[in-house]
């Protein structure tokens, strides 16, 4: 595990591996109150051209691990520790040159709320040519006409009037919709998209998704797609990464975890959700209780306060030591439950209801 260094330019090197990597990733912040523990020990592979769906409550680290990707917190407040590797690049050690280099090239983010991402003043326009003349060295009529094309390709009607609007003269699927033409302006390798489809009608939600899955097919871009709305990550994702308190607890395809849900705070997530083919009869199972505070996360496993199973495990385990990840590849999750008990579990009481 290697401690983040803010003034080294040059940037470590390694062999051949998945396109992103991150191991071991833990994100701190000092405040008043004490040490907020935001992410600990997180662990995911993206590989090329791929999609991995981040899910988990408010508050779970999967907006805080994200931004550790791009070098956007603030080092004076903040610890990070472990590795993360863009092919062949660490971007915790690397200097802010690097990763300026890399912001909005190789690297962009579809931030949560355009209207308050987005300048008010300035156009539309611009802001997305600044990006492309910024890393590109373009000139601005270049620029500019990049933007016009940008503007266009994300389904802006009249692209080369529009141009010059500001961000309040367009509606929220618009705005949207422009922070993906920025985004894209550089034709990144990775695209972060954080709640893309956030106060947005279904209609619209439909149209984004629809936008980004045809730009990672024509381009090739590897998307890590940050949301609450497992429609979307079922719409969308290869992979799907389950967070709570900060820590990976389940992973796998979206067919996996989706489908055949290991983790008692998976099964949660999936049972609050109203089905349209579901049972009308049958209530809702949301997860009781509320996320643990991070400033003091509980002992053992994160989530033993809400779980109903922890009397199965037939020891203490779940109230004294954390559960790691199962060590096998592929379908993978932390949790002292037998897979016997597990299948047992969602097969009688839950699956009927999903």
């Amino acid at each position: 595990m290697t401690t983040v260094t803010w003034d080294r330019e040059q940037p470590a090197s390694r062999g051949p591996g998945p396109f992103l990597s991150v191991r071991d990733l833990s994100v701190r912040f000092a405040t008043e109150d004490g040490v907020v523990h935001a992410v600990d020990r997180l662990s995911f592979d993206l590989e090329k051209g791929t999609t991995l769906g981040i899910v988990g409550e408010s508050g779970s680290g999967k907006s805080v691990s994200n931004m550790a990707i791009l070098g956007l917190h603030d080092p004076a407040y903040t610890t990070l520790d472990g590795e993360i590797w863009l092919e062949d690049t660490e971007l915790l050690g690397a200097g802010p040159g690097t990763l300026e280099r890399l912001r909005g090239d190789r690297v962009a983010m579809i931030f949560q709320d355009p209207l308050t991402s987005l300048s008010p003043y300035h156009t539309v326009g611009r802001q997305i040519a600044e990006t492309y003349r910024k890393h590109r060295k373009a000139g601005k009529a270049e620029a500019r006409a990049r933007a016009i094309e940008m503007l266009d390709r994300v389904g802006i009607p009249q692209a080369r009037t529009r141009v010059d609007d500001y961000p309040h003269q367009f509606s929220g699927g618009m705005r949207q919709r422009v922070m993906i033409a920025m985004a894209l302006v550089c034709d990144p390798d990775l695209l972060i998209a954080d709640e893309p489809t956030t106060a947005l009608d279904v209609t619209v939600q439909a149209q984004i998704l629809d936008l980004l899955a045809d730009l990672q097919q024509q381009f090739g871009t590897s998307i890590i797609l940050i949301t609450h709305d497992l429609g979307v990550v079922a719409r969308t994702a290869h992979q799907v990464l389950v967070m709570y308190a900060g820590r990976s607890i389940e992973q796998g395809t979206v067919q996996e975890v989706l489908r055949e849900p290991r983790h008692p705070y998976t099964w949660g997530l999936l049972g609050s959700m109203p089905k349209l083919r579901s049972n009308v009869d049958l209530p809702l199972l949301p997860v009781r209780g509320t996320p643990p505070s991070l400033l003091a996360p509980p002992p053992g496993c994160p989530f033993h306060p809400r779980c109903d199973h922890p009397a199965l495990v037939g020891s203490d385990v779940c109230f004294t030591e954390r559960p790691e990840l199962s060590p096998a590849e592929g379908h993978r999750d932390a949790c002292y439950l037998t897979l016997a008990q597990k299948r047992e579990i969602f097969d009688g009481q839950i699956k009927e209801r999903l």
